[in-house]
């Protein structure tokens, strides 16, 4: 855990900070006024297995209801179940250690992308499926973007958007299927990296845990794994 920059471990504990809520095995509780609405509970289960979570104070009257026991992990999202909270499927969230540098490749040449590349990258995002786009999400206004050029054409595309009241840049990278394996999505990662710490924010690297190819690239851009977050759906009334 000591890997994660300061800054990054300084965000978690704010994100779950509140009014403790019971006394748990290996869980933190805690009931937050701050959540967004849309998204009543969250979890965050850490790489040494501690896991902390955050409700709102509806949701925590809820889980109080079905009694004071002592809960694991486990406990809580089948309480979290019956109080009409649905949990999306978790993604794995990873950081950049301080001590890791992106360096360019220069083989791949990649550079900041802006508006003057609009009919490009309009071109390279109609080429992807829609699926791809929507797991992916980058997009040529976001905060941040970057892309490789083959013969001309842009290939692979990585773009970032900035957390509210966070250190962090949320990353996606996008790369067209017949490009995928030779190291593309690696270069654009590493590039938008070393711009995201040039502009004064750490990288965010988030997946689905499924994801095995995407869980391979943030770790072959040095990225370590901080832990498994879930947030919840709407309340159901």
């Amino acid at each position: 855990m000591t890997r994660v920059p300061a800054s990054v471990l300084d965000y978690w504990c704010k994100a779950f900070a509140g009014r403790p809520l019971g006394d748990h095995d290996r869980l933190v509780l805690t009931v937050s006024e701050t959540l967004n609405p849309k998204r009543p509970a969250m979890m965050l289960e850490q790489e040494d297995g501690s896991v902390r979570a955050a409700v709102s104070p509806d949701v925590a009257e809820r889980i109080a209801a079905q009694g004071p026991d002592r809960l694991s992990a486990h406990d809580l999202r089948v309480r979290l179940d019956l109080a009409g909270v649905a949990l999306h499927d978790p993604d794995y969230l990873f950081y950049l250690p301080d001590t890791v540098r992106q360096v360019p490749d220069f083989e791949t040449s990649p550079r900041l992308l802006t508006e003057a590349d609009r009919a490009e990258f309009d071109q390279f995002h109609q080429a992807a499926s829609e699926q791809d786009r929507e797991d992916a999400f980058v997009e040529l206004d976001h905060w941040a973007v970057v892309g490789v050029f083959e013969k001309g054409r842009l290939v692979s595309a990585a773009s970032m958007c900035l957390w509210a009241d966070s250190p962090v840049a949320d990353l996606g990278v996008l790369t067209l299927p017949a490009a995928r394996g030779r190291g593309f999505a690696r270069a654009v990662v590493q590039s938008i990296n070393a711009v995201s710490r040039q502009r004064g924010h750490e990288p965010q690297y988030r997946c689905q845990l499924d994801n095995h190819a995407s869980v391979a690239l943030a770790r072959s851009c040095g990225f370590v794994p901080f832990g498994e977050w879930t947030v919840a759906a709407d309340l159901v009334s």
